[in-house]
């Protein structure tokens, strides 16, 4: 199966002339020769542009080669802009399916006999198709039959068998990459395919699309900045998405949005502001912010919202990586770079033998002419990208868990960029993440965490007299060497420990002099305890 399908990827790009795309001194001799072996694979559509092809040789190829094709559109700084142009069709353009076989397969999936039992209106017309899904507009008789306009979202048949096909090559030929290839340690493509083959299966469960839209809905309650349609979960399943439907205006379309006198500055900084709040407040980010995805509803365009739609793809982050981010983020606005190379080394994005002097020099060398430039006018995409290209030469490893993020940030800068040239994507973002920092390190937020795991403490504080008396009673058989003050030490250690709870307790419950009593213990005992170590 594998063989066959990379002989049918081959033939669809060679016979849409892709490989004309490439400049004749970049291939190496032995890619002529492999060329000049499919001598029977020749160029069928030289009259369509190269744009075009190559949007054609992607959608013909699948829903593997469509989303490839839809994180190129965004990448304006790495395409043509007529390549790019074309490839944005790819976002919701896509050779749409029958709709009477979509709506066999909304029966199926409901357990209804005929559509109108539940929906009293349905278009068989797809109001947009994509890659994996298309949509249909219909509807709801609600229990108290009252209609809802609703969407119903639709996979497409038999989409899983050609996925796993790919799925299953791209691991084979990631595997072989690992091998042969030089740079493959740093690369990690076996950990980028199976990142992306999760995210893709991911994708094709619609319950899980569900699921992230009603989190990022009550992640928003109440924002001016961001709205998440309704699910209708009762009537939602695997292959078969039931949603509000929404009535905005495409992101895309520019004209538009300046008929209706929509603040372009204050939308394209929003877009900014609702990226970093999903990514740092709630580790929860949607991750497939295309054109396609993003519309601007129609009402007060003076104070603009955005209308987020299919949340198939959802990316988090650890609580490590997202202060290494922030701190990482924050250091290049101020263009600390030795800052930036030391968090690279202790996140372990680069090895830790690896020389900050030299790492810093390299960073400062590849940034500095960059900045130069006033802020408004840098991409932060390109700052990446060259800082990746720097780090390449310290074996930095590609982190799988960021890839997602970075494609993101991506999308937002030029989407923001689009809207409104000028955005100043440092001047909005760095107070955000100062302040965020700054949360996660004060002592309000330290504060918060003690509080968090109040239950826990106040569960296990009757345990610690029979905790400690198991340990000594264990500790002269298990360390027969262990020196005489160490049982002091431990048994002041952990007196120090339970009175700083207790101080903690204390001052929860406004009780200030035992608060402060127990804080004097406390700090008596760990002084004991570190002379006595």
């Amino acid at each position: 199966m594998s063989t066959a399908r990379l002989y049918n990827i081959t033939k669809t790009l060679l016979s849409y002339g892709l490989d004309e795309l490439i400049p004749k001194h970049k291939i190496p001799w032995f890619g002529k020769v492999a060329r000049g072996s499919l001598f029977w694979l020749r160029n069928q559509h030289k009259e369509k542009s190269h744009g075009l092809r190559l949007r054609l040789a992607l959608q013909e190829l699948g829903p593997v080669w469509i989303k490839f094709g839809q994180m190129l559109s965004t990448r304006r700084d790495l395409l043509p802009h007529d390549i790019a142009l074309e490839l944005a069709f790819l976002q919701d353009q896509v050779e749409p399916f029958e709709g009477e076989l979509a709506q066999k397969i909304i029966e199926k999936a409901l357990e209804i006999n005929d559509i109108s039992e539940l929906f009293s209106e349905f278009s068989q017309t797809p109001l947009a198709s994509a890659s994996i899904a298309q949509v249909h507009t219909a509807k709801l008789l609600d229990e108290h039959s009252i209609e809802q306009d609703v969407v119903i979202k639709v996979i497409r048949p038999n989409i899983h068998e050609q996925i796993n096909a790919d799925l299953a090559l791209m691991e084979k030929l990631a595997k072989v990459l690992a091998k042969v290839h030089s740079e493959s340690k740093r690369l990690r493509p076996v950990e980028v395919v199976k990142e992306y083959k999760k995210t893709l299966l991911d994708e094709l469960d619609l319950m899980r699309e569900g699921a992230n839209g009603i989190q990022l809905k009550r992640n928003f309650e109440g924002s001016e900045s961001l709205y998440i349609p309704a699910v209708y979960s009762d009537y939602s399943r695997s292959n078969v998405l039931v949603m509000e439907r929404i009535y905005g205006v495409p992101v895309s379309d520019k004209d538009a949005l300046m008929a209706q006198n929509t603040n372009m500055k204050l939308l394209a900084e929003r877009g900014v502001e609702v990226f970093f709040t999903q990514v740092f407040r709630d580790s929860f980010f949607h991750a497939d912010m295309h054109p396609g995805n993003i519309f601007v509803s129609r009402e007060h365009p003076e104070n603009p919202m955005y209308i987020g739609i299919d949340c198939g793809i959802v990316g988090t982050l650890s609580k490590e990586d997202k202060r290494y981010l922030a701190e990482n983020f924050i250091a290049f606005f101020n263009r600390d770079y030795r800052q930036v190379a030391q968090l690279h080394v202790d996140s372990g994005w680069v090895p830790h033998d690896t020389s900050i002097e030299e790492f810093e020099f390299a960073i400062r060398t590849v940034c500095e002419p960059i900045f130069n430039k006033p802020l408004a006018e840098i991409s932060f995409g390109h700052v990446l990208v060259n800082l990746f290209n720097t780090a390449r030469r310290f074996n930095m490893q590609v982190q799988p868990q960021l890839v997602l993020l970075q494609k993101t940030l991506l999308y937002v800068e030029g989407l923001g960029r689009q809207l409104y040239p000028q955005l100043d994507l440092w001047k909005t973002a760095k107070p955000f993440l100062e302040d965020w920092v700054k949360q996660q390190v004060g002592p309000l937020s330290i504060l918060k965490q003690m509080y968090a795991n109040l239950p826990f403490w106040a569960e296990k504080m009757p345990e610690l007299p029979d905790l400690i008396y198991q340990n000594l009673k264990r500790a002269p058989h298990v360390q027969p060497l262990e020196q005489k003050g160490s049982h002091k030490s431990l048994i002041l250690g952990l007196f120090g420990s339970a009175t700083m709870i207790m101080a903690t307790l204390c001052y929860l419950q406004h009780d200030l002099i035992a608060a402060s009593i127990a804080i004097g213990l406390s700090s008596i005992s760990f002084i004991a305890a570190w002379r006595s170590a």
